[in-house]
């Protein structure tokens, strides 16, 4: 009877400790399928798109200025125009900056500035402007029609008033100078002056006429068109920017010399 009563007991201490383990094992079940739930929620969840208006550009500058440098091509010469050396621009512009309402990470921005194209030309041509004829001599001789004689350095300059406008985009907005930055540029502008400039004068078979710090400056635009318009690029990261830019209209007016072009690819320094 004891034997009997004693297996009773332990069966039921048995049952009453199994239903007790899974009750437990039944909640921490029912707890890991809820965190799986939520998990499983958050992530169906839609990402927001952000609002490119509401970014604070409060701290941006609006104005600025912009400084360009680097090489010059004189594009379309013939035989009888021979560039050579570093041909080169140097622009400064003062610019103020206007960001889109709806995204701020559109601008416009549009100023004024002068722009500068020396153009460097080797022994066999000189730039007669100053020339009593229809077209622009570029004549093999610094003195008269004769081959004696040629300048050892020589240039020509043109300067312009340019009122230029761009469209940009930053990446970072809120922060100019860590972001990515592209720009497209159309600039117009109006002639200030032209000039050419010769140094050390010698003789073809060789010696310095005039000794090596021999100057001579003649400054005259009637051969060179009076306006110009150009489009352009840049592209670069914080203030520092690569830019390259095609002259549209030609260097000359039209009929008094070869359809001659300038392309500039050089760097631009900017706040914006």
């Amino acid at each position: 009877m004891k034997k009997i009563f004693l297996l009773l007991l332990t069966i039921s201490s048995l049952y009453s400790a199994d239903a007790q383990f899974g009750k437990l094992f039944s909640k921490k079940k029912t707890n890991t399928n809820d965190a799986n739930n939520q998990i499983i929620k958050s992530t169906e969840e839609p990402k927001v798109k952000k609002d490119w208006s509401k970014v604070n550009v409060s701290k941006r500058p609006v104005d600025h200025f912009m400084v360009q440098y680097g090489p010059d091509f004189l594009l379309n010469t013939p035989d009888s125009i021979n560039p050579k050396g570093f041909s080169r621009h140097f622009n400064f512009y003062f610019l103020l900056d206007k960001p889109f309402k709806n995204d701020h990470r559109y601008s416009i921005a549009y100023g004024a500035g002068i722009t500068s194209n020396n153009i460097f030309f080797n022994g066999t041509n000189y730039v007669d402007l100053k020339a009593n004829s229809n077209s622009l001599p570029f004549s093999t001789s610094a003195i008269g029609n004769s081959d004696s004689s040629n300048y050892r350095k020589f240039k020509l300059t043109t300067m312009y008033l340019d009122i230029p406008f761009e469209l940009r985009y930053f990446s970072n907005p809120e922060n100019p100078n860590h972001s990515w930055k592209f720009a497209l540029t159309a600039k117009a502008g109006v002639l200030l002056q032209a000039y050419t400039k010769g140094k050390d004068l010698q003789l073809k078979t060789g010696g310095s006429i005039y000794g090596a710090n021999y100057i001579v400056k003649e400054s005259d635009g009637k051969f060179i068109d009076g306006t110009k318009f150009s489009m352009g690029a840049r592209i670069g990261y914080g203030s520092f920017s690569l830019n390259a830019e095609y002259q549209i209209t030609g260097l000359l007016k039209q009929g008094v010399g070869p359809d001659l072009h300038i392309l500039s690819i050089g760097l631009t320094v900017s706040g914006l």
